[in-house]
């Protein structure tokens, strides 16, 4: 069977654009992504930080046996002194045992004293006079925790501070070491903060910074600095304890704080400075960005990071002025990935 040319031409023009159309599908749309010059930016000031005041002790007072309590003496906010009394519960059991008490106490003593007359005279058998004695010592033992009972029905302050928290009140049921109030030491204080694990080496215990407590309309310079060394899980950071003078208790548990650490770097005016939100990490612990090249495709970056500075981060190698990096849309992205912008 024999074809005509212009069949033949009809099936190559097919074939042609069969081939057309499987080479157009196989190529990508550029990916759309927002970028961003990298440029020199000035920096002063030094590296500031969100913190909470915290009491610098807390003491839990409670009971060392159980009882309805029948007065409480103290109230939240007061200042209480070492030695001042705070609550007490019903003592009329304990007071019933100390009764008690020393009546054993009164009729071992005159059973020791009618013995001692026959032990002098050489008429009672050791036997016995020892065991006069072991019985005066039981009573004696017994008559001083009968008034240890007794004492342990009233509590009052192991330290001097604020009363934190209530946590009982009158007519509940206190059970032993269960806590019924806390005392604050707040003469002086610690600031809270957490610091990313990119910067908590570059803290030190005595560095200087500046403390900021808007709710109490006070700046103070912070103190000697407590570095915890474990590491919050889901953020990654580490927490400091910033301690401050507070002669006059107007920073009160739970304020906000804001601190900001001296720059040391003093010579550097400008720095390379980007979003935060385009520094990604790898699985060996390094970081990387998207770099776009001037054929408009993406690449991983490798870059050493710095402090941050409010929502940036200062790149301190890696990136040079005058690159464009991805700093929306890098979800999308792989290596050689071509995109728009």
């Amino acid at each position: 069977m024999k074809m005509s040319k212009n069949t033949i031409g009809l099936l190559v023009l097919l074939v042609l654009t069969g081939c057309g159309r499987d080479e157009n599908s196989q190529k990508k749309s550029p990916v759309s992504v927002k970028t961003e010059v990298v440029g020199q930016t000035p920096v002063g000031g030094g590296r500031s930080y969100v913190g909470i005041v915290e009491e610098s002790e807390a003491t839990a007072v409670s009971f060392t046996t159980m009882g309805v309590i029948r007065r409480m003496a103290v109230s939240e906010g007061q200042t209480v002194s070492q030695g001042q009394f705070i609550a007490e519960i019903d003592d009329s059991q304990a007071r019933n045992m100390l009764s008690a008490a020393e009546a054993q106490m009164t009729q071992a003593n005159d059973a020791l004293e009618r013995y001692t007359m026959l032990h002098d005279n050489g008429s009672l058998p050791e036997v016995q006079w020892v065991e006069i004695q072991s019985k005066v010592a039981q009573a004696q033992a017994q008559l001083e925790v009968a008034k240890k009972n007794l004492a342990d029905c009233r509590i009052t302050a192991p330290v001097s501070g604020i009363i934190g928290k209530r946590l009982l009140r009158s007519g509940e049921t206190a059970l032993p070491s269960q806590a019924v109030v806390t005392i604050l030491n707040i003469n002086t204080v610690k600031v809270k903060v957490s610091v990313p694990e990119q910067e908590i080496n570059s803290i030190g215990e005595r560095d200087n910074c500046h403390i900021e407590v808007d709710a109490a309309k006070k700046s103070t310079q912070g103190g000697l600095i407590e570095k915890g060394v474990q590491a919050d899980a889901l953020t990654h950071t580490y927490d400091i304890r910033i301690n401050v003078s507070n002669p006059d208790r107007k920073l009160l548990p739970g304020m906000v704080a804001s601190v900001t650490f001296d720059e040391k770097e003093t010579t550097d005016a400008t720095a390379i400075l980007i979003p935060i939100t385009s520094v990604q990490s790898r699985g060996d612990g390094s970081y990387f960005v998207w770099r776009i090249d001037a054929d408009n495709s993406a690449h991983r970056q490798i870059v050493t990071v710095g402090p941050t500075f409010a929502n940036s981060i200062r790149i301190t190698s890696g990136l040079t002025s005058g690159q464009r990096i991805v700093t929306e849309g890098y979800q999308k992205l792989s290596e050689g990935t071509a995109t728009t912008y």
